[in-house]
């Protein structure tokens, strides 16, 4: 128990050097200053006092600055506490496997605050200070919530598992919840009179199935609009133009989210008559993702105890040697390559956009052509000889939806999977309140 070890170190250190008697207890008890004092024991850490007494500050503050009625003193102060100790019992559980938040990572996340907030990162100790915060604590605090929320990835959202049935019924909520998306939609109606026989309804659905049945066949939709259609568009081919999904009738929108581009609906009653609709395009409410794409394959050797970095270097530039002369690659990649991803594609790495390598194997491929194989060249995994196959501009308007839906669904699940994670580790562990 190293915190009560030195608390007790503390205490200790202060008491004057005298043999014991009743008198000098009292002495001591009655002019003794009182450092801190422990609101809860966590295992084999503590929860001090003066932490509760500047988080309850700290809480009553921003509550007040919301307006918000406080719960009583004793309420309060139990729900610090308790936030206090779950916080205590996760960064011992951090510190148990391992995981510890660098200054290098710490500086980084206090960057990107202070870029948010458009103040020099070397300004930020001062623009703390004129609010009040000192900047020491601050940096702490931070790499603490970094800390948690590293371990909670580690420990919750690494195991939250998506399913593709999952993801494809997501998509399609999102789908049929296109209100933004804007569809490109052609359009046939056959009325109905108000008051519609049985021998009308009839003849009228027969003619639509007819029209509708015609237009999948490929019929010129526009001529069939002008043809048969009652709608105040049909000498305009039956054209709607471009309209934002939630600026097109409910059952119009049903229809066409169900579409896919040159599709036809069946026909449709409403109160107004039969309705037929083409999807002639749609195009997302969010902006396409175009990127720029290249195709790598790569060999990969590893320095080791018989092989130092020079000894792998040049037996890489005998194998580019070799294929320079006419040898596969793709072959000499299979069966030489340390790389376990790629080596059973021949190197291939696929198509890759910005971001996917690290930055000196993008550094190395920067300037290839296409075809041409690179000098061997070095990254924090070991030596590598890439080849350049191929670029392309890519439309990953599709792949991001995808990504932006896993995580969605991921995060849908993870506040359940956190309560239920933080209950398992509060009731494996040994807590004794103090206050």
């Amino acid at each position: 128990m190293r915190k009560v070890a030195q608390l007790c170190a503390i205490l200790i250190a202060q008491m004057p050097l005298l043999s014991p008697s009743h008198a000098q207890t009292r002495d001591i008890s009655a002019h003794g200053e009182m450092l801190d004092r422990i609101a809860a024991i966590v295992n084999d850490g503590l929860v001090l006092k003066s932490e509760l007494d500047v988080q309850m500050s700290s809480v009553q503050k921003r509550l007040q600055d919301q307006r918000v009625e406080l719960p009583s003193q004793s309420v309060l102060q139990q729900q610090v506490l308790d936030r206090l100790v779950l916080q205590e019992i996760q960064l011992q559980r951090a510190k148990h496997v391992g995981l510890s938040v660098t200054d290098e990572q710490l500086n980084g996340a206090l960057q990107e605050i202070a870029a948010r907030n458009n103040i020099p990162f070397d300004q930020l100790p001062t623009a703390l200070g004129a609010q009040g915060v000192d900047y020491k604590a601050y940096r702490e605090s931070m790499r603490k919530e970094l800390t948690l929320s590293t371990l909670r990835q580690r420990d919750v959202i690494a195991h939250i598992n998506v399913s593709p049935h999952e993801l494809e019924q997501y998509l399609a909520r999102q789908q049929n919840a296109a209100s933004n998306d804007e569809f490109n939609v052609s359009h046939i109606l056959l009325s109905l009179p108000a008051a519609a026989t049985p021998q009308q309804l009839e003849e009228i659905s027969k003619k639509a199935q007819d029209v509708a049945a015609r237009a999948a066949k490929g019929e010129d939709f526009g001529q069939l609009a002008i043809a048969n259609s009652n709608s105040q568009t049909a000498l305009d081919g039956g054209q709607l133009g471009w309209r934002k999904g939630a600026q097109l009738p409910q059952f119009i929108l049903d229809l066409v989210v169900k579409l896919k581009p040159g599709a036809v609906s069946e026909p449709v009653r409403t109160p107004s008559g039969f309705h037929i609709v083409k999807l002639n395009e749609r195009r997302s409410g969010e902006a396409p993702v175009i990127i720029n794409q290249i195709h790598v394959r790569h060999i990969l050797m590893k320095p080791n105890e018989l092989d130092d970095d020079e000894t792998v270097r040049q037996k890489l530039a005998k194998l580019r040697d070799r294929i320079e002369k006419g040898e596969s690659f793709a072959g000499i990649a299979s069966t030489a390559s340390e790389d376990p991803g790629s080596a059973p594609d021949g190197g291939d790495l696929g198509w890759s956009g910005p971001g996917t390598f690290v930055p000196e194997f993008d550094k190395a491929i920067a300037e290839l052509k296409d075809n041409e194989i690179s000098e061997p060249f070095k990254t924090r995994y070991g030596w590598h000889i890439a080849q350049m196959l191929g670029t392309r501009t890519y439309d990953s308007t599709d792949d991001v939806r995808r990504q932006k839906a896993f995580a969605a669904i991921r995060e849908s699940k993870a506040d359940e999977e956190t309560e239920l994670w933080l209950r398992r580790l509060r009731d494996e562990a040994f807590v004794e309140t103090k206050m």
